[in-house]
């Protein structure tokens, strides 16, 4: 039987999917995407300084045969061969120290792709918050696509607004020219962004947690 956390996960899930639905979005299957946080296995402590700290791996599900390596502090986002975990397994200079899954439903609405789904830490059912990946299928140019994203971002803000849902929707998007990232949108755009969803998450739980201490 599921746990409590699982349940009220689901509420959430099924609430955002009919917001969804009442803008006339059609559902097209699930998806799941996943971040993983790496640490380095230090043999000797001196060489701490060498490796990087702030260490993301990414996977996505139009990309199976990819993984992506994001380094937040460096700035750089690297497209590699899924045949890289396997390596990493082997060298053992880095281990996986927790693992978010990004897990709901694909939607069509239009000429938009919808992702939405909930951020469970792998193995948990503790909710971290709901993710919705916006896609805006015939422009693959930031700039030129950014004044019809806004305008789906304030239709979504009105629809949701309707419903009583814990917390609210923030739409986040890193400056990409920081990674050495330009107009044309990649997939490594999406590994940054998730990235900076990642780290909006982490803030928002630390601030709970100070405000409750």
């Amino acid at each position: 039987m599921p746990n409590a956390g699982s349940t009220v996960n689901s509420q959430i899930l099924n609430e955002v999917s009919q917001c969804v639905e009442s803008i006339n979005g059609v559902k097209e299957g699930r998806w799941k995407a996943t971040l993983t946080f790496y640490k380095p296995i230090l043999r000797d402590q001196a060489l701490a300084v060498d490796f990087p700290r702030d260490f993301l791996g990414m996977s996505l599900p139009e990309q199976p045969n990819k993984y992506y390596f994001i380094l937040r502090a460096h700035k750089i986002v690297v497209e590699l061969d899924a045949s890289i975990q396997v390596i990493m397994e082997k060298l053992q200079s880095y281990k996986s120290r927790v693992a978010l899954n990004f897990e709901g439903f694909q939607y069509q609405l239009g000429d938009f792709q919808l992702r939405v789904g909930k951020v469970v830490p792998t193995h948990s059912e503790n909710l971290r918050g709901i993710v919705m990946e916006v896609e805006y299928l015939p422009i693959s140019s930031l700039e030129k696509s950014r004044q019809i994203m806004e305008d789906f971002i304030d239709i979504w803000q009105d629809a949701v607004s309707k419903r009583s849902l814990p917390g609210h929707f923030l739409h986040i998007e890193p400056n990409f020219s920081d990674y050495g990232l330009g107009d044309h949108y990649t997939s490594q755009h999406t590994a940054a962004q998730y990235a900076q969803v990642m780290a909006q998450l982490i803030a928002s739980v630390q601030a709970v947690q100070a405000a409750r201490n």
